[in-house]
């Protein structure tokens, strides 16, 4: 692809490495900003930088907050004794717009994985046992992806917190094996955090 500005072909090399934007989709997109009044593009830039610099992850469950507790955390009317354990924020956005599950959520950012460099240690798993050990915490419910990473993480950190005798669930499988959360319809979803499941239950079925 040939430019005749560097520096329209810098500003398109940095967002092609964006997911999903390609250098065609980022050219259209750099060109469409060339277009707008500058202060549209200043604003943009202004709020990603304003993002980067200041937003916070919940000091409880890792979500993004703009404060040091995020809102479902800080909020009473949520049944704290209940933790729902999700790999990203995506799964958090995703089980909410369901409106079925009013607990609190645990995000590990990320799965186990060695073949991507992911073990325990660069997760946040520790965190999640210490709150178990805590005492707060009455179920578990394990809402990973149903892949051979998901249900890794899963039995890695049902043998962790094995030892506390506390109510350990999982999705109902209304997720197909192999799907990620994020991409499940709300109504599928919604219905496998109602008719969740024990999570020794899923290990025998596996």
């Amino acid at each position: 692809m040939e430019f005749s500005s560097k520096l329209l072909e810098n500003a398109v090399n940095e967002v092609s490495q964006l997911p999903g934007i390609g250098k065609r989709t980022a050219l259209r997109l750099m060109l469409h900003l060339l277009r707008q009044p500058e202060n549209q593009t200043r604003q943009l830039s202004e709020s990603l930088w304003k993002m980067r610099e200041e937003i916070n992850f919940c000091a409880n469950c890792h979500n993004i907050s703009d404060k040091k507790l995020c809102e479902i955390c800080a909020n009473p009317n949520r049944v704290e004794e209940i933790v729902c354990v999700v790999e990203d924020i995506r799964d958090v956005m995703a089980i909410e717009n369901t409106s079925q599950y009013k607990g609190h959520y645990h995000v590990l950012g990320g799965k186990i994985s060695p073949m991507d460099g992911m073990g325990p240690g660069e997760l946040n798993i520790h965190s999640l046992v210490e709150k178990v050990k805590a005492g707060t915490v009455q179920e578990l419910i394990f809402a990973l992806s149903s892949t051979m990473e998901g249900d890794t993480t899963n039995f890695y950190i049902f043998k962790q917190i094995e030892p506390y005798n506390i109510t350990t669930t999982t999705i109902a499988r209304g997720i197909s094996v192999g799907d990620e959360l994020e991409y499940a319809d709300e109504v599928t979803l919604g219905r496998s955090i109602v008719n969740r499941i024990p999570f020794e239950t899923s290990l025998k079925n596996q």
